[in-house]
């Protein structure tokens, strides 16, 4: 794969929301329909509208295609009974890339011995390229194979790598979780309008656009949330009278922390 062009096989095994999303990135940049095999009993109704205008093959045999790169994106529950049909797949040049919560790099080499595996985790916003992922691989991933995951990673936004998969947990609750965190912000500031006067539909309007605005500034700034935050607050006035509640002890800092702290908690349980 070179420049912003993908090239290469790849066998897609799971396409509802993650799987979809990363597809139509690929394509759009360029990958061969013809070099692409989807596995998935049933996908979304438009992915399969897609795979069909497409002519990308559903039925792939180990025998006959021999993928550059696996990429993992089923459920992990269902994980154990789909994953030891595609192993045939993976030869020694492969790369197996997962994106499936909780499954360990230690799993995925008892499947595909003979792989270069890469764990990674991408967050919802991929499906407009917007997503932030980060990834770890085991150590027969050189710096090839690395470089083909990172593109395909890279269809959905942006890429980070880690060298100690512990941290994949703490990214997990806090990028991967992290847009529903932002949604329930969202929400929750609707209700809040509401509750202080506004109509429902202005009061959401008002919540949706603000934080998907702020979100953009953050985005294009240089600067970083606390100055950007600074930047909106005067002394002594509405702001810093809502902060002052926000950052107290029972606040939104602490409040989060332990969110985050539990959903940590559940992506080292799902991994045991």
């Amino acid at each position: 794969m070179a420049g912003s062009t993908l090239r290469g096989s790849l066998l897609l095994v799971g396409a509802g929301k993650m799987g979809g999303a990363l597809l139509e990135g690929w394509l759009a940049r360029g990958l061969d329909p013809t070099q692409v095999a989807v596995r998935d009993p049933a996908p979304p109704p438009e992915i399969a509208k897609l795979l069909s205008a497409r002519k990308i093959a559903r039925d792939a045999d180990a025998k006959t295609f021999s993928p550059d790169a696996i990429l993992l994106a089923v459920k992990p529950q269902i994980a154990a009974e789909t994953l030891p049909a595609i192993a045939s797949f993976a030869k020694a040049g492969t790369v197996v890339i997962s994106i499936m919560a909780g499954r360990t790099i230690a799993s995925l080499e008892a499947i595909f011995p003979s792989a270069a595996i890469v764990r990674a985790m991408p967050n919802t916003p991929a499906s407009i390229g917007r997503g932030i992922t980060v990834a770890v691989a085991n150590k027969r991933a050189d710096a090839a194979k690395k470089t083909l995951a990172n593109n395909l990673l890279a269809a959905a936004g942006s890429v980070e790598w880690v060298d100690n998969e512990a941290l994949i947990d703490a990214v997990t609750a806090v990028s991967g979780s992290g847009p529903a965190y932002v949604f329930l912000l969202a929400e929750s500031l609707a209700k809040a309008g509401v509750a202080a006067g506004l109509p429902p539909a202005l009061a959401e309007k008002l919540a949706r656009e603000t934080v998907s605005g702020a979100g953009e500034l953050l985005h294009r700034s240089n600067l970083d949330a606390a100055k950007l935050r600074e930047n909106v607050t005067s002394p002594g006035g509405t702001t810093a009278a809502a902060l002052e509640i926000l950052t107290g002890k029972e606040g939104f800092e602490p409040l989060l922390t332990k969110a985050v702290a539990a959903a940590t908690k559940r992506s080292r349980d799902l991994s045991k």
